[in-house]
């Protein structure tokens, strides 16, 4: 099984083709800053860019396929047409809606498990957490790319879908209502997992309810076999009737795999996971306690994959370094910085706050907060909570304000607190460069816009 010229004939409506057939290691590409040798580049029409205007640059990197829009191709035949007749060539009405819809009946194509994961928080960590335990079967398995999470980052991944694959596991992110009722009709996922639920992208979700039905809509497409995963600690999850089965990760005793008898000590973390009613002891590298949620989130997919338990234990227990995700970096002058600020809401920038207090060390704490974005008209009381919060973490007592909204937790600041205040990434560089060094370390954290996650590549060891 192939993706050919003769497939997307089947599927798309006049497909105009120019050159060779579809490669056959096919990966995608919508970044020309990006973009691989051998990639097939979508040209995508946005608000301010055209990709076609950058075809030029895609070549010279070795693109080996495009997908492009009609409206432009004569004169894209007329300036790269002999370059073009050696690669795969495919014009269409609209690339993005055709990429959507290749990947909608190439899905259809595989029945093996696909396992969705989604949630506020954790999505990317747990998902990993899952791609390490399929690693360890030493079967082909398709983990998707980073946080590609989207109806377009989701399809490319689908593409990637080979006969050899065992399963596959993908993660996916919603801003607005309905959108994850779309990508569950895209990846009909047979294994669905709900990490969190919290106050994330409120302005395009509305409120706590209404996010956790709309994550709820992973499991929709689901036939009556299919397993959803869902946070047993939450109410708002277990508290609804499902037509089909769940089961529960979390701490209470009511969920089916549970975390007992956790011990964060010396920046490990020790627990024993009850998998029904069979104990297993686990260490994790580390001193967040989301890690936690990742296991057991894992161990329950590797049981209903039936992957040997102890291959799955030996899978959770390897140390899974996801960017941005408290990310631990050594830096020059013997500094420490943890990039966490690949995205923050109320809820992870607490949990990020109890893992650096518990982090051991005897380098002084050094916080740099960001603003929390899209969190809707309750955004100042958020940003309070979070000043009245630091009272609960009393090894953090330097604190670095990055951003706007952050004004409202400096009213809240416990008294005694070290605090500066700037008003973006710019500005707080040389505020930063004095501090880091062999005596302290620094934790970064903020919502993606804000920029923070730059903020190491300034502190590189050369």
């Amino acid at each position: 099984m192939h993706l050919n010229k003769q497939f997307i004939t089947d599927v798309l409506i006049n497909p105009n083709f120019l050159g060779k057939d579809v490669p056959v290691e096919t990966s995608f590409s919508v970044d020309s800053r990006t973009t691989k040798p051998g990639d097939i580049f979508v040209a995508l029409s946005g608000t301010t860019h055209d990709a076609h205007d950058f075809l030029e640059e895609v070549i010279e990197k070795g693109a080996e396929g495009f997908i492009l829009a009609k409206k432009h191709q004569a004169r894209v035949e007329k300036q790269f047409g002999k370059i073009l007749q050696n690669k795969f060539v495919m014009f269409v009405e609209d690339p993005l809606q055709a990429l959507i819809a290749l990947a909608r009946a190439w899905r259809s194509k595989f029945s093996i498990p696909i396992i969705g994961v989604t949630g506020s928080v954790g999505k990317t960590s747990t998902k990993e957490t899952i791609a390490t335990v399929l690693r360890m079967t030493g079967e082909k398995y398709l983990a998707s790319y980073g946080n590609q999470n989207t109806l377009l980052g989701i399809s490319m991944n689908i593409l990637k879908l080979r006969p050899e694959h065992k399963a596959a596991v993908f993660e996916l992110g919603i801003r607005k209502r309905g959108a994850m009722k779309e990508l569950a009709q895209l990846l009909r996922p047979t294994i669905g997992i709900v990490t969190h639920i919290g106050h994330a992208h409120m302005e395009g979700l509305g409120s706590l309810h209404d996010i956790a039905m709309e994550k709820r809509a992973i499991f929709s497409m689901f036939e009556p076999e299919n397993i959803g995963i869902i946070n047993g600690d939450l109410d708002i999850l277990t508290k609804v009737s499902y037509p089909h089965p769940i089961v529960k990760i979390g701490m209470k005793t009511t969920n089916q795999f549970e975390a007992r008898k956790i011990v964060i000590k010396n920046n490990t973390i020790s627990f024993i996971a009850k998998v029904y009613d069979k104990k297993y002891p686990v260490i994790l590298q580390g001193s967040h306690e989301a890690r936690i949620m990742h296991a057991l989130g894992a161990l329950a997919v590797a049981y209903y994959l039936n992957i040997p338990m102890e291959l799955a234990l030996e899978g959770v227990q390897k140390q899974t370094v996801v960017y941005g995700r408290f990310e631990e970096r050594a830096v020059i002058n013997n500094g420490i910085i943890i990039n966490d600020a690949y995205n923050a809401n109320p809820e992870s920038m607490k949990a990020a706050m109890l893992a650096f207090h518990a982090y051991t060390t005897d380098r002084e704490k050094i916080m740099v907060i960001g603003d929390m974005l899209d969190l809707g008209i309750d955004f100042a009381f958020w940003h309070r909570q979070i000043g009245r919060f630091l009272r609960k973490v009393p090894s953090i007592r330097h604190v670095i304000l990055v951003g706007s909204f952050v004004e409202w937790t400096l009213k809240t600041l416990p008294a005694g607190m070290k605090v500066q205040h700037v008003p973006s990434v710019k500005e707080l560089i040389p505020v930063l460069k004095p501090l880091v060094n062999k005596n302290t370390i620094v934790l970064l954290k903020a919502s993606n816009g804000i920029g923070l996650h730059q903020v190491p590549d300034h502190f590189a060891l050369p």
